[in-house]
């Protein structure tokens, strides 16, 4: 059984990828702040199948390494795929840029992602498997949105990181991948008006939101050796934004 580590497990989509990854026979590591009641009986039903632990990723004080991979995982149990699903969004036009709120959206979207991705990969050469990694980006790297310039900045980094990740440790056969996620209805977007998100919506090929499920699978998808050619791409799941 494949072991991997999915951040922001307990609710959206971390939760729906979560749910596709057990059903596929993988055993999931999820952090996240809390726990919802959905994950909850998710974890009750399968308590073999996924294990959690409460981590808040904003903390810039936390020794991840400790309470990740020693706490919680260690060298003994091999990490087949690391998922970066958590993120915050700190949406503002540019001429209202508050840098603690920067700061503390790029802690948790860039700084976390690229620490979690250096031990999952150490991990990964211990225990001489080759894993897969795969970071949620947006649609909004690639297309315009007012308001979310600086969301997309960090979503643009992690990109860029996963790509020279790709070519950095290839050769071992460990991949990494972003999946390029459309407008989904998460946490995230509640904060959207109904006439916004019809605008957001309409400018896709299939006039609708990005379906959650959809982004799951594919991750899902990437994990798995039937994708063992795919590294260093941007895989678009947007419903045809671009």
């Amino acid at each position: 059984m494949k072991n991997i580590l999915i951040t922001g497990v307990s609710k959206g989509l971390g939760l729906i990828i979560a749910e596709v990854a057990i059903n596929q026979g993988y055993t999931v590591y999820g952090i996240s702040r809390s726990k919802t009641d959905e994950f909850e009986q998710l974890r009750l039903k399968l308590p073999e199948q996924i294990l959690w632990k409460s981590v808040d990723l904003g903390n810039k004080n936390l020794d991840l390494n400790k309470i990740i991979f020693k706490e919680f995982i260690n060298n003994k149990i091999p990490i087949h795929g690391y998922v970066n699903n958590a993120a915050i969004a700190y949406d503002d036009i540019i001429t209202n840029l508050n840098i603690e709120k920067l700061d503390n959206m790029f802690q948790v979207n860039v700084y976390c992602p690229m620490v979690l991705t250096k031990y999952c990969i150490r991990n990964m050469i211990y225990n001489r498997v080759t894993g897969s990694i795969i970071h949620i980006s947006s649609v909004s790297v690639h297309t315009g949105y007012k308001g979310l310039s600086m969301y997309a900045a960090t979503k643009g980094a992690i990109e860029a990181f996963s790509k020279n990740t790709a070519r950095e440790w290839g050769e071992l056969g460990i991949r990494s991948n972003c999946i390029v996620a459309g407008f989904m209805e998460t946490d995230m977007s509640k904060i959207l008006k109904e006439d916004q998100k019809t605008r957001i919506y309409n400018r896709t090929s299939l006039k609708k939101s990005t379906s959650l499920e959809s982004v799951a699978e594919t991750v899902v998808f990437l994990l798995s050796e039937k994708a063992d050619s795919i590294t260093g791409q941007n895989i678009f799941v947007d419903s045809g934004t671009i």
